[in-house]
Formats: C-alpha cells, sequence, structure tokens
C-alpha cells in the first residue's frame, strides 16, 4: 500500500482494484497518468507509463525517501523496485535481476537510467576511491552506448537499436565492485539503409555537428549531414552537439585513450565517406567513380589505396582444386559488398567499444574466500515490441525475442506464486492465461521452426531466393494456427503473394515483408574485407577483426547464421535471467504524438493486453488480492485493536494477527499461512486502511502531547540540575575568591605600603559590589594607616592637599603638592620683609575688630577690573571674612567679603600654569584675581593652596553645620570650583 496516495490518484496498485476488468484496469491507468502518477504496482512489478516530460521525482530527496523502505511505504517508483532488488541482493546474497520491457518509445532506456542512477546513490556510503571509479564507469558507459546504439525512430526520439544487458558485481558490503555487457543484435541495417522520418546512429550527427572544423578536415568531412548517403535522410538534432561533449567525456572517465578515441571517429569518418563510394559499369567491368573518397578512406584506416578499391571491385575465391582466383564483382554485387563492409565496420566498432568497457569494469582477481560472495544485480533493456509499416528481418529476431521474455515473465510470476502459496500452506488456484510457447516454438523448435528454416535456404546450394524460401516455409507451417501468408490466405489482401508473410504473437498480428530475409540471415562478408582491415596499421581496427588473419585456403567452416546467433544469445540471456530473482518494470507508451497530455485509450489497452498486465493482475488475485507477513501487517494495522496497540502480550504475532481480524469481521476474507496473512478482497483491505487513516492523526496528537510532556520534563530536570550546578558553583567561585583575598592579603599590616601594591583578584559577577566596598574599605583602612604617622602639626596642611587633590586631580598639571604650604605669605618676612611689619599690625587689628580666629591664606595679588585694568592688591582669607588690601596704603582693607557658603558660592581656575583665580559671591560682583608667585620661588603656584584651603574649609564647616541643616530644613549649598580655559 503506497502510504502518502489519496484514493482522488486512483489506486497505488492495481492488485487492488474492486473488480479485475480491462475496463477498470484502464481506467485507473489513465486516471493516474492525468494526476502526473506515472508508476503503478501489480504486487512487486512496477508499471510504467511514458509521461514525455520532465518528472520532478528523481533527485536526492527521492531518493533518500526510498532508500532501504518497503515497496509499501512510499507511492509507486522505480527507486522502489530498485530499492527491493537490492535488499533482495545484499541481505540474502541472492543474485537478482531487473528486466524493462515495453514497445519502443515506451520509456525503457530512461527507466534503466534511473535505476542505475539511484543504485549508484545508495551504494558506497564510505567513498571508497576504487568503488567510485567502478560506479563512474557504469554510469557513463550508458552515455557513449546509446551514442553508439541508439537512434531517433519515428516512435521514439532515443530508440534502443541494440539490446542490452549489465551485470552489476557487488561485494558482501554491497558496493559495487565491477560488472559486464552484454549486447545483442545491434541493427546495423541502419547504418547504410533508414525508414522515412528516421535517423542513423547519434554517432554520425554528432560528430559532424559537435568536432571542430580542424578535426572535421583532418577526417575530410564536412559539417553537413545531408551530403553522405548514410545520414542525408535524417534531420540534426539541437542536442547533438551537447551529446558530443558528453560522450568525448564519457570516454575519457571510462578510460578510453586519446589514440583509441582518435581510431573511433576515424572509423566513424571512413563508414560515412564509403556510403558515398559509387560504382559505374561499361557491361564488362565495374570501375569506382569517387577515388577520391576512397584515398580518404585509406589515409583515415592505414591501408593501402589499392588494396581498398581491389576489395570493392573484386572478390577472391578458391577453387576445389585449391586454386585461389579473383573474381570481378558485377555492380549490384559491388554495392552489395560496400554496404556489408560499412555495416560490418559499425558493428566490429561498436562490439569492440563495448569489450572494452568490460575490460575496464569486470571484476579482476576477486577470491570468494578473501572477499566474500560476489552477488550481481542485472538490467536488462532491451528492444521493445515492434510494428512498423515494413517489418523485416531485425523485427522478426527482436518480436522473437520478446516473446522469449514474455515466456519468462509467465512462467516466473507463475511459479513464483505458485512457490509462495505452497510455502505458506495455501491452495493454489489455477489461472488461466495465454500460454506463448507455441509462437516461441514455430520461430525456435528445430527442423520446423522459421529460424531451420531460413537456415536451410541458406545452406543450399544453386539460386535460393527469398520468394523460395517463403513457399517452403508456406509449406511446412501451413497447419500452424500463428502463421499465415497470402498464399495460405488469398482473400487476405492486406498482404501479397511472395512476398509477406504473417505471425501471430501475443503482442499482435505482424506482417513481415520477406524481402531481404536470406542475405541478412547469411550476413555474408567478403574475406577480402576482413584481410584487409586485419593488415590496416592501426592497432585498434587490427584488434577488431582478428578473423582477417586466415587466408582464403584456411577458411573453410561456414560461420553460423545472424538468426541461429541471436537464438543462441537469447536463450543464453533467457538461461542467466532464470536463475536470478527477478524485478520487473512494464513500460507502456501513451500515444503516439509524444505528448504529455494525451492518453490513446485504444493503443495503451493493445500494450495492457499483449503485456499480460491484466493476467499478471489476475495472478496476484488468484484467491487473495494482497498478502503480508505478520509482523509488517500487526505494525501497519495494530492501532485499530484494543488487544494489540500499542503492544500485544499474545504468544506470537500471528495470534495478535487474528485478533485484529476478528475484531473486524473478516474471518472469512482471510487465509493464515505460515507466515503471511492472505487477504482476499480488497474491501477488507479499504476498511482497515480507513479505519487507519481515522486514527492516524488521533494517536499523532496522543504522541505529540507525550512527547511534549516527556521534553517538558527533561527540560525542567535539566534546568534544575543546571541551576543546582550553577549554584554550587557560585558558591565555589565566592569561596574561592574569599580564600584568595585573604591569601592576598594576610600580611597587609607588616607590608611597607600596607597593601596598596597588591593586587585584587577579579571578582565573580555576585561579588562586584561586595568587592567594590571591599576594595573602598581597603583603601580608608590604607589611609588611615598613612594619617596615624602624620605628626598633628602637618594635619592641616595635609587635609587641605588631600582637599586640592580631590578638586584639581587630572586638571591641573602642577599645583604645589610637593612643596609646604606657608598659607600666610604676607606675614612671611622672606616674602615680604619691607611689609611684614605694616601687615602684622592690620592683621591684629582685623582680629581683634572681626574676632577671627585663624588666617587661612594670604599674599599678594593682583586685581583686573572690568576695563582690564590691573593694580596690585593684597589677599587675606580667613575663618570669617575674605579681604581685599591695599599694600601701598599700609594694607588698608578695600573690600571685605563674608566666608561662608551663603555668600562665597565658589571659584575658578585655569588648568593652566597661571595664577588666575575667580571669587565667586552671591551677593556682590565675582572678583578676578591673579596670584603673584614668592620672590624667592619664581615658579611657585599658589592657586592650588588657595583651591585646597578653601576647599578644606568648606568640607569642615559643613560638616560642622550638618545637624543644624537637617533640622532646620535649610540647606547650604556646595562650594564649587570651576574650571576656565587656558589663559596664554
Amino acid at each position: 500500500m503506497a502510504e502518502l496516495e489519496g484514493l482522488e490518484f486512483g489506486k497505488s496498485d492495481f492488485v487492488l482494484l474492486d473488480e479485475v476488468s480491462m475496463e477498470q484496469f484502464m481506467e485507473n491507468l489513465k486516471l493516474r497518468f492525468e494526476k502526473g502518477r506515472i508508476y503503478t504496482y501489480i504486487g512487486e512489478v512496477v508499471v510504467s507509463v511514458n509521461p514525455y516530460r520532465q518528472m520532478d521525482m528523481y533527485g536526492k530527496d527521492s531518493i533518500e525517501a526510498y532508500r532501504g523502505r518497503e515497496l509499501y511505504e512510499n507511492p509507486p517508483h522505480l527507486y522502489a523496485v530498485s530499492d527491493a532488488a537490492y535488499k533482495a541482493m545484499k541481505r540474502r546474497a541472492k543474485d537478482t535481476c531487473i528486466v524493462i520491457s515495453g514497445e519502443s518509445g515506451a520509456g525503457k532506456t530512461e527507466a534503466s537510467k534511473y535505476i542505475m542512477q539511484y543504485i549508484a546513490a545508495i551504494t558506497n556510503p564510505s567513498q571508497r576511491a576504487e568503488v567510485e571509479s567502478v560506479k563512474n564507469v557504469l554510469l557513463k558507459s550508458n552515455c557513449v552506448l546509446e551514442a553508439f546504439g541508439n537512434a531517433k525512430t519515428n516512435r521514439n526520439d532515443n530508440s534502443s537499436r541494440f539490446g542490452k544487458y549489465m551485470d552489476i558485481n557487488f561485494n558482501f558490503n554491497g558496493d559495487p565492485t565491477g560488472g559486464h555487457i552484454n549486447n545483442y543484435l545491434l541493427e546495423k541495417s541502419r547504418v547504410v539503409q533508414q525508414q522515412e522520418g528516421e535517423r542513423n546512429f547519434h554517432s554520425f550527427y554528432q560528430l559532424l555537428r559537435g568536432s571542430s572544423d580542424e578535426i572535421l578536415e583532418s577526417l575530410h568531412l564536412q559539417n553537413d549531414p545531408a551530403l553522405y548517403a548514410c545520414t542525408k535522410e535524417g534531420a540534426t538534432s539541437n542536442n547533438d552537439r551537447s551529446s558530443h561533449r558528453a560522450v568525448m567525456n564519457a570516454l575519457q572517465v571510462i578510460g578510453f585513450s586519446k589514440e583509441e578515441i582518435n581510431s573511433i571517429y576515424q572509423i566513424l569518418a571512413s563508414i560515412l565517406l564509403l556510403g558515398n563510394v559509387q560504382f559505374e559499369s561499361d557491361g564488362e567491368s565495374v570501375q569506382i567513380l569517387q577515388l577520391e573518397a576512397v584515398n580518404h578512406i585509406s589515409d583515415l584506416t592505414a591501408t593501402d589505396p589499392e588494396s581498398i578499391s581491389k576489395s570493392l571491385l573484386y572478390r577472391t575465391v578458391a577453387t576445389g582444386g585449391g586454386e585461389v582466383i579473383e573474381k570481378g564483382h558485377t555492380e549490384q554485387d559491388a554495392c552489395f559488398g560496400r554496404d556489408a563492409f560499412a555495416k560490418a565496420l559499425y558493428e566490429r566498432l561498436f562490439g569492440w567499444i563495448v569489450g572494452r568497457i568490460n575490460s575496464v569494469i569486470e571484476v579482476k582477481n576477486y577470491n570468494p574466500v578473501l572477499h566474500g560472495k560476489n552477488t550481481v544485480i542485472g538490467v536488462l533493456d532491451i528492444y521493445g515490441f515492434e510494428i512498423f509499416d515494413n517489418n523485416s528481418f531485425e523485427q522478426f529476431c527482436i518480436n522473437y525475442c520478446n516473446e522469449k521474455l514474455q515466456q519468462l515473465f509467465i512462467e516466473l510470476i507463475l511459479r513464483q506464486e505458485q512457490d509462495e502459496y505452497q510455502r505458506e500452506g495455501i491452495t493454489w488456484q489455477e489461472i488461466d492465461y495465454f500460454n506463448n510457447q507455441i509462437i516461441v516454438d514455430l520461430v525456435e523448435q528445430p527442423h520446423k521452426g522459421i529460424i531451420s528454416i531460413l537456415d536451410e535456404a541458406c545452406l543450399t546450394a544453386g539460386k535460393v531466393t527469398d520468394m523460395v524460401c517463403l513457399d517452403s516455409m508456406d509449406t511446412k507451417l501451413a497447419q500452424h494456427p500463428h502463421y499465415t501468408s497470402r498464399k495460405l490466405c488469398p482473400t487476405d489482401k492486406t498482404m501479397d503473394f511472395k512476398k509477406h508473410f504473417r505471425i501471430r504473437h501475443y503482442a499482435g498480428d505482424v506482417t513481415y515483408s520477406v524481402e531481404g530475409f536470406l542475405d541478412k540471415n547469411k550476413d555474408l562478408l567478403f574475406q577480402d574485407f576482413k584481410r584487409l582491415m586485419y593488415n590496416s596499421a592501426n592497432p585498434v581496427l587490427k584488434e577488431m577483426w582478428p578473423d582477417g588473419q586466415l587466408s582464403i585456403t584456411e577458411v573453410t567452416k561456414r560461420p553460423l547464421t545472424a538468426a541461429t546467433l541471436f537464438k543462441n544469445s537469447i536463450v543464453a540471456l533467457v538461461d542467466k535471467l532464470a536463475c536470478k530473482e527477478p524485478y520487473y518494470v512494464r513500460c507502456i507508451k501513451p500515444n503516439e504524438m509524444k505528448s504529455p497530455v494525451l492518453f490513446d485509450d485504444a493503443r495503451c489497452q493493445h500494450q495492457v493486453a499483449y503485456l499480460g498486465l491484466l493476467e499478471n493482475v489476475m495472478v496476484r488475485r488468484a484467491g487473495f488480492a494482497y498478502r503480508q507477513p505478520y509482523a509488517r501487517f500487526l505494525q501497519r494495522y495494530k492501532m485499530t485493536c484494543e488487544y494489540t496497540w500499542p503492544n500485544h502480550l499474545m504468544a506470537s504475532d500471528r495470534e495478535a494477527v487474528e485478533a485484529i481480524i476478528t475484531q473486524h469481521g473478516f474471518q472469512d476474507d482471510v487465509a493464515y499461512g505460515q507466515t503471511k496473512l492472505f487477504v482476499r478482497t480488497p474491501r477488507s483491505l479499504f476498511t482497515l486502511e480507513q479505519e487507519r487513516a481515522a486514527l492516524i492523526p488521533i494517536l499523532v496528537l496522543f504522541l505529540q502531547k507525550i512527547w511534549r510532556g516527556a521534553i517538558a520534563r527533561m527540560r525542567c530536570r535539566r534546568m534544575r540540575a543546571i541551576y543546582a550546578i550553577m549554584g554550587c558553583y557560585k558558591r565555589y567561585k565566592v569561596k574561592a575568591h574569599f580564600w584568595e583575598v585573604e591569601r592576598r592579603f594576610a600580611n597587609v599590616r607588616t607590608m611597607p605600603d600596607y597593601g596598596k601594591s597588591v593586587e585584587w583578584p577579579t571578582p565573580p559577577a555576585a561579588l562586584a559590589q561586595f568587592h567594590n566596598n571591599t576594595v573602598m574599605l581597603h583603601r580608608r583602612w590604607w589611609a588611615r594607616q598613612i594619617v596615624k604617622n602624620i605628626p598633628p602639626s602637618d594635619m592641616l596642611d595635609v587635609r587641605a592637599k588631600v582637599a586640592a587633590l580631590t578638586a584639581l586631580s587630572g586638571e591641573r598639571k602642577d599645583w604645589g603638592a610637593s612643596r609646604a604650604w606657608e598659607r600666610d605669605y604676607l606675614a612671611n618676612v622672606r616674602d615680604c620683609p619691607q611689609t611684614s611689619s605694616s601687615f602684622s599690625r592690620i592683621s591684629k587689628e582685623l582680629r581683634n575688630k572681626d574676632e577671627y580666629s585663624q588666617v587661612l591664606f594670604s599674599g599678594f595679588c593682583r586685581k583686573v577690573n572690568r576695563f582690564n585694568k590691573s593694580t596690585d592688591r593684597g589677599l587675606l582669607v580667613t575663618d570669617k571674612y575674605v579681604y581685599k588690601l591695599e599694600p601701598k596704603k599700609q594694607y588698608k582693607v578695600l573690600k571685605r567679603l563674608p566666608l561662608d557658603a551663603v555668600s562665597f558660592t565658589g571659584l575658578s581656575v585655569t588648568s593652566g600654569v597661571d595664577q588666575m583665580v575667580v571669587l565667586h559671591t552671591s551677593s556682590q560682583d565675582d572678583v578676578l584675581l591673579c596670584l603673584q608667585q614668592g620672590e624667592l620661588c619664581p615658579n611657585q603656584d599658589r592657586v592650588g593652596e588657595l583651591v585646597g584651603v578653601l576647599v578644606d574649609y568648606f568640607t569642615r564647616s559643613a560638616t560642622a553645620f550638618n545637624d543644624h541643616c537637617i533640622t532646620t530644613g535649610v540647606s547650604i549649598p556646595n562650594f564649587r570650583v570651576v574650571f576656565l580655559p587656558n589663559l596664554h
């Protein structure tokens, strides 16, 4: 059962038809074709309808979908039967074969290519180089054989004009190790003659259209096929150039040397030129008209021009007395010899190419003891049944081959069914079917068959014509129910007297023209041509004609006829197929117009009839339409029974299957075999399928629910484990950080720098804030340890410098941190000895008057007004007021500013080396001053000292009044230090 196809596409297996009739068979086949479903099963047989268009169903995704799957798990496909054959070969070490049959144009060649593509894709997963090489050669050989063995016919643009059977050898791992190709009955008559509208073999047109001008010139050719008798009937194709490149590449990949490839195309060119050779008779002798062509052929075949001319005009024969004489040809004999030579050249070339490919891909030095059993998959792509307007010897052989294959198909299918029923203990029901053994005997029976009559006529001395042979067949086969002619049936005007005979084949009646039968059966080629080619200087040509080494007196045995050789090869092929497990692909041609939408009912019904597809369905339905091993049946339908879902507790799978059947009431419609269940009617199976299809969504939802719950629980357990691990890890990292801090700072009390140089370890993220606090605490402790060692007399300067550092750090490079701050520079005799006594007097008066307790800073400065005029002034900063003094008038007080947080709001300095200071007040104008540097130390910077003193004062004042501010709700504005742009 195809898993993924609905009933709107019809029945995917013809065995499941409600009624086995031609009407229902054709209705289902047509529906599937119109829906784009070109493959349908009959059990394990694949029925393929040529779609005449590219189908998007052969890519890598499709290959993966069918790899290792059972037939019923996916929609019908070539890949399914390919995989079944491969699994049977690999699992059971059983040789298998895939037989592709159908009439010309039904898609057999394409089917064989897809089968090869699939087998190549699923093998050698380890990409071993030697296996890849074998696969490449096997795939590329298709391209080469198509070019030299296929041609365009009126029914098929790429018709195989030869039969091909390819054995692919596999080792015990299931990887391809080599192969062998057999070819059957190349239609060599096509080389010199084609029916109207058809072409010669592709290789000729590819050579003429795909080769460069230089190569064509070296081959004495031109790129117009109409110039040559062998190719003028057929039109060129747009694909000839690209196909020629592909063939050249394939030849190189396979391993043909450059010299061998050149020889191949030299032989093709020789055949083209040979076809243009014409003869003229003057009544006594025959002459060649195109001697230039003979010279070109001589050059291409590395032979003597005289020898070629002599072989075309004369025949060397040996008399009864051993005397060798040369016998001149008539014009008709010369033309016959020319055509025979051209056909033989191409046939030998094709056989040599196949042999050369076999020499590359054949398994060498294989030892089963060392390498395991060597198994084989055979792929047979052989010409289909042919009925043309004019059917000749080739069609006779081809249709005989199809009769043999049809006989094998019937025998193997019936044998498989019968063997399976016997193994399973099921009663076998005899099926009426047409046995075509009577037609096979008509063709091949010794002494009585058509081939024997043809051989007898060819061996008879004297002038035996095709008409004489036809009379002989009419006499010996007059009573045969499948043979007739105009002589035996005078009223049948569709046949001509002394020309036609008719065989009633399994595929239909075919009328054959007896003209040329004997000549084609004799397939005579004068020994002169064989010796000519054997004596060529070209080693490739010499290798193709080993029989040319015999002299005329040594050639005594008459060779077997073409029909006998073909019969022997087909009998050997059938024997080879009969010992393998067969898988079938039956190809159907939907219409004669090569249309992707037209389905010719009558045409298709005829093919269904002669392929025996309806009989095949009847054989599969002989009592039971469907059979399946118990385990597989149970696996597919166990959800339809409460006793088997999800798993049964019964003794065997058979008992579980019986429970399913009993619950649905199908006891009377089934039979139980040893290992399989047999279902009689498709209706029971469809009932199970419908119930299964209804339960699948419910089961899917149930399984999704269970699976989602399981995933959620796993995720929850995983998250809990993660959090537990994270918690333990975090605790470990915290402890490790504490331990590291303790280790590094264990001896800081005894260190000279109290641990300032110790590097702090990087904390974990959880301790980032704690780390900052710890660092701050250590810094404070370190500062405390440093401060403890400072004398109390120096603490005032220390606090001021710390305040200046806080305000000026990073902004002003040199602010006097390295020197001692004297603060009261006006009272310093060293600084201003002339005026120190005057300042001391005024300082005492101001102390008594304003009651300040401490001089914070004093020094000379220059005041700059808004008109950019400057004057010398003195600056006195006490803990209550800031005084601007006039030094020249005994330090007279010019301005007094209260030093409190309300009136005094801040000061501004620059980041340069200048001594500019701006004092900001809230009630009066700002004061711009330029502090003067000391006379004894001209580079002394006093801006930093003034800033430090004021910031320290306001900081201590804010601390003193902190409680008052909180209690009254009055806030004290911050004292700010602002940096101005540098003054130049």
